[in-house]
């Protein structure tokens, strides 16, 4: 009796209770002693029957859960087939009741692992496409675009937001604001790219990306949306821009040099001409300035340390052109206490907002200043800015002689009508409609004459045509001073014919003409003079009159009369 009750007991030890609770099904009835049998005690078990029972039942359990596993796949049933378990070794007639009995749990776990995969039915899947990485939004993340966000900013304050590209140019960039403000497009539009904390500004070259430009900024700076009519200046009147004192190649030649032979060298990189002259450079650290003797070639910019001697042992490179652009300096010339007003700076790319690594130049009067900017411009980029500036001179040829010229987009959205009859018409014929526009003109021009004639107010009262008609213009500017005048020439190129009006600040019933020529600024006054009751503006003390402002620019549009040249840019302020 004590060997059964020791088999009883080590049929239940703990850790063969730990391996029978991973079988819940048959937890129960192991756990539960057998009922006696007839002829038996209470404390007597026969683990061998036991055994085989648990055996028996473990083996119909397992071959019912196989028969019921079934795969539908393509609608072919397929059944898993479970080996069977293992029998008991015939060596082994009798066992021990004082040996544990080894159930083999493991196993039994491996087969369930097994089963519980192709228990699952396999429904095809009704949408395959949510679950592809390329059409899944979740597997699959979406794809964000790859533009970016660029403030661009006008003359009088107003901000505009674009979204463009990472390989939009600063041309496509002017394009599409021209096409948002419905300006006129004539290829003088330009970014700005400007810093007012270290008081410098440059117009962007038509090539350059205006993302990487952006990139390279601080977070005080900005970009201005201009005009430039100098920008290519230099391709039409290139003598006007370099001086032969300070080529050096025209120097070392006999004679005049002709325009297109200075070009072709300036562009070719085996010729490449070299500038000098004078220039002086603000000491690092210092606010003193020291006149040197400099020369600008494509590979740097070099002063002489001795007087103007070329010699490769007395040069020094001040600056290099690849990693490096020039700047015009905006403040005035008190702050850096230059010797002239004609400072420009030479401003690595990787500097944002140190003006340790600025180079500080001033230049004797603007037509060096010119010079030398325009010079590192063409030393730098060389045949990049001929080709970009073809562009718009290639557009112009393939249009058809007959072809409209470019408008802006309002003006391009009007019709000429003809409301002579009882409803209006349009007027298809191009000649038919300008000949109606002229006589449309005479006879308001004849009109208001008749108004002076039977006693309206005079022309110089405020609320005459004559006197307001003009501020409708783009070339007008209204009661600005003199020193802002200078300012808007300076930075829309100081070209020959660049022109504005503005009202007279000693004389209220006057107006003032500025205009520049030969990069000097001058400005004419426009007096008013009446004759026969009638009042007229005049340039020349009443030599020529005219009988409002928009007459006295169209005429000297045409003719130079006592003007030192032609008026042929307008100085226009955009607003966004």
């Amino acid at each position: 009796m004590d060997f059964c009750k020791l088999g009883y007991l080590n049929l239940f030890h703990p850790w063969s209770s730990c391996l029978l609770s991973r079988t819940p099904s048959f937890h129960l009835s192991l756990c539960l002693p057998p009922h006696p049998t007839p002829g038996s005690t209470d404390d007597d078990v026969d683990l061998e029957e036991l055994v085989n029972e648990m055996n028996s039942s473990m083996e119909s359990v397992y071959s019912s859960q196989a028969d019921t596993a079934l795969l539908l796949n393509n609608g072919h049933a397929h059944r898993h087939h479970t080996p069977p378990l293992p029998t008991a070794s015939p060596s082994r007639d009798r066992l021990r009741h004082s040996q544990p009995m080894h159930i083999q749990a493991v196993r039994c776990l491996q087969e369930e692992q097994q089963l519980r995969p192709a228990s699952l039915p396999a429904i095809p899947n009704p949408f395959p496409e949510l679950c592809s990485p390329a059409g899944s939004p979740v597997l699959n993340p979406i794809q964000t675009s790859d533009n970016h966000i660029v403030k661009v900013w006008s003359e009088d304050g107003a901000g505009k937001v674009v979204e463009i590209p990472a390989d939009m140019t600063a041309r496509d960039v002017c394009q599409l604001l021209v096409y948002k403000s419905h300006c006129l497009d004539d290829n003088a539009w330009t970014l700005v790219e400007h810093h007012p904390i270290l008081g410098l500004e440059r117009c962007l070259e038509d090539h350059e990306l205006v993302v990487q430009v952006q990139a390279s900024m601080s977070s005080d700076s900005k970009f201005l949306f201009r005009k430039n009519y100098a920008k290519y200046e230099f391709f039409r009147n290139p003598l006007n821009f370099f001086p032969e004192q300070m080529v050096a190649w025209c120097q070392e030649s006999d004679g005049s040099i002709l325009q297109s032979q200075l070009l072709q060298n300036f562009l070719n990189s085996s010729s490449c001409p070299e500038i000098q002259g004078y220039l002086y450079m603000k000491e690092p650290g210092r606010k003193s300035w020291k006149k040197l003797y400099m020369f600008l070639r494509r590979s740097g910019l070099y002063y002489s340390t001795k007087g103007t001697s070329k010699e490769p042992r007395h040069l020094q490179l001040l600056s290099d052109l690849e990693d490096s652009n020039v700047f015009t300096i905006i403040t005035g010339r008190k702050l850096h206490n230059a010797p002239t007003d004609y400072q420009f700076c030479i401003k690595p790319s990787k500097v944002r907002s140190d003006c340790k690594e600025l180079k500080m130049l001033c230049a004797e009067d603007e037509q060096s200043r010119t010079c030398w900017m325009t010079a590192f411009r063409l030393l730098k980029y060389g045949i990049v800015l001929y080709q970009s500036y073809n562009i718009p001179q290639q557009r112009k040829t393939n249009l058809s002689p007959f072809s409209a010229p470019v408008r802006s987009v309002s003006e391009n959205s009007l019709v000429a009508m003809d409301f002579s009859g009882r409803t209006g018409r349009v007027i298809d014929n191009p000649v038919e409609a300008q000949s109606a526009a002229l006589e449309e003109g005479q006879t308001w021009r004849k009109r208001s004459q008749r108004m002076n004639v039977l006693g309206s107010p005079s022309p110089l009262h405020p609320s005459s045509l004559s006197t307001v008609i003009h501020r409708t213009q783009v070339w007008f500017h209204g009661r600005i001073m003199r020193e802002e005048a200078h300012k808007m020439i300076i930075q829309q190129g100081q070209v020959d014919g660049l022109f504005l009006l503005r009202d007279s600040q000693s004389n209220p019933k006057a107006f003032v003409l500025t205009l520049c020529h030969h990069q000097k600024i001058k400005h004419f006054q426009i007096l008013p003079c009446e004759e026969d009751g009638q009042v007229f503006f005049s340039l020349d003390d009443g030599a020529t009159k005219f009988t409002d402002l928009i007459h006295l620019v169209e005429f000297y549009q045409l003719n130079r009369g006592v003007l030192p040249c032609k008026l042929k840019h307008p100085c226009t302020a955009v607003a966004l």
